[in-house]
């Protein structure tokens, strides 16, 4: 290729790279040319990883994370991420003119999650699988991992080409989601569950009372509608708040779908108060239930909302100056 001009070497180079699939390891399983069996990591030209920043943990927006292990930049147009954990496509789609993935480099590309599948709770003790329904939560075959397909243009004037690979998920993104969404699908069947914007500040400004406002979804003397159960076996602290012993958190909170509307006070403190804590603060103003409903067993995240996460910001800063 000596004597063709610059540019047109470059772009031979991208393509043979593609086509060859000869190339550096990366972060995740390799992605392969469209129609190619998944390669093993390290012989193609992209790594695919799956990832979650932690403050969309309670968004479901997660991120394909994609690296460039040629030495030429690829413009990456779509990706799609499949799972048999997910009812749809996880489907990210760049800007017209697409992202640029340059050498050697990592980008996240940030999706939401459709539709979590969730297949029926294994019985209790001594209860049968219905006939002609799915099999038993956890009785299916091992989740086989996603696979991702990305649409790429390997330089300016070259043709599109999709490459496909087995994602490698090393942090369990896609199961803790699809469990997280199939125990809040399941809760919301019974009741819905919200933080009041209020926050009782103590006289001393050491302590706070959240308050948890918990709907049935068949309210005491509505009549018809809904019925299930579902009990708040714990509730945990986060980065930022933990149980004021004074005013203490309960367990084992049984809540019906035809029983009253109530709220549930909670007493916190800080629980951290280095200076970071408040301005670096991620997940600490969702606060985890811990639920059993429906045969499931999993964790109902609570987000504050904006005005009460504004408001025990506010505390906790205060508070942590008072110490």
């Amino acid at each position: 290729m000596g004597s063709l001009p610059s540019t047109l070497r470059r772009s031979a180079a991208v393509l043979v790279l593609l086509a060859a699939a000869a190339c550096s390891a990366g972060t995740g399983p390799a992605v392969t040319g469209s129609g190619a069996t998944p390669a093993a990591s390290g012989s193609g030209p992209l790594t695919a990883e799956i990832s979650q920043f932690r403050d969309n943990y309670s968004k479901q927006i997660i991120e394909i994370q994609l690296t460039n292990t040629t030495g030429e930049a690829v413009t990456v147009l779509a990706a799609g991420l499949r799972s048999p954990l997910f009812a749809n496509e996880i489907n990210w789609t760049s800007a017209p003119a697409g992202t640029e993935l340059p050498p050697g480099q990592t980008k996240s590309l940030p999706t939401r999650l459709p539709g979590a599948v969730c297949p029926n709770p294994a019985p209790q003790p001594g209860e049968a699988s219905q006939p002609g329904q799915p099999a038993p939560y956890g009785s299916e075959p091992a989740e086989p991992g996603a696979v991702v397909e990305v649409r790429v243009t390997p330089a300016a004037g070259t043709p599109e080409r999709t490459l496909t690979a087995t994602a490698a998920d090393p942090f369990g993104v896609l199961p803790r989601n699809n469990a997280e969404m199939c125990v809040a699908q399941a809760a919301v069947a019974v009741a819905g569950f919200r933080l009041s914007p209020r926050l009782e500040v103590s006289a001393d400004a050491r302590s706070a009372v959240l308050r948890l406002v918990i709907t049935p979804r068949n309210p005491a003397g509505a009549g018809g509608g809904s019925s299930g159960t579902l009990t708040i076996d714990s509730i945990g602290g986060t980065t930022l708040l933990e149980e004021d012993t004074s005013a203490p958190w309960p367990s084992g909170l049984r809540v019906d779908a035809a029983g009253p509307v109530h709220e549930v006070r909670l007493g916190i403190r800080p629980a951290r108060c280095d200076p970071h804590a408040v301005a670096e603060d991620k997940v600490g103003t969702l606060i985890p239930l811990q639920v059993t409903v429906g045969g499931r067993e999993g964790t109902l995240k609570i987000d504050a909302g904006a005005q009460l996460r504004g408001r025990i910001y506010d505390f906790v800063t205060s508070a942590c100056g008072r110490q």
